[in-house]
């Protein structure tokens, strides 16, 4: 193969890896989320929607079931306002909560007493869907910051 047919070749190769990229991309947009714009400095972590244990319905199992949402910057975020929602449109608000540097909080569905590293969303009934479901955070203004999502896709 000649160096001009090999270059031909790698460009293409890489072009289409760089094509499929961005069809994997699409999902969160296509789903009716904008998607951010770059990897954001406040984040969803982690969802733990499958709560673990036997005790379905109780407050102890509601509280095993929880949202990370971590900052990844060096200096502490006011969450004042920002709020987490799903796909069934619950909706929990942050106030009065600053998150510190390169910390993260847990956000749990039950109720309890919020602290430094957990809050409570004070709700009887589960948040997240175990077997499909998309968790949104937003800014103040609305913006949406981060999206996980798991499970398949219902339209």
């Amino acid at each position: 193969m000649s160096t001009s047919t090999t270059a031909r070749c790698l460009a293409a190769v890489v072009l289409t890896t760089a094509a499929l990229g961005g069809v994997a991309a699409l999902p969160a947009s296509a789903a009716g989320h904008p998607a951010p714009q770059h990897r954001p400095d406040v984040r969803i972590s982690w969802v733990q929607y499958d709560s673990p244990g036997h005790e379905a319905g109780s407050n102890r199992s509601l509280n095993r079931e929880w949202v990370e949402i971590t900052n990844t910057t060096r200096h502490a975020v006011n969450l004042g306002g920002w709020t987490l929602s799903g796909r069934d449109h619950h909706t929990y608000t942050f106030h009065h909560y600053r998150l510190g540097a390169r910390a993260t909080v847990r956000v749990h569905t039950g109720i309890g007493h919020d602290t430094r590293t957990d809050l409570s969303q004070d709700r009887r009934h589960y948040a997240w869907d175990n077997h499909s479901d998309t968790a949104i955070l937003r800014n103040d203004h609305g913006r949406t910051i981060d999206i996980a999502s798991w499970g398949r896709r219902h339209r």
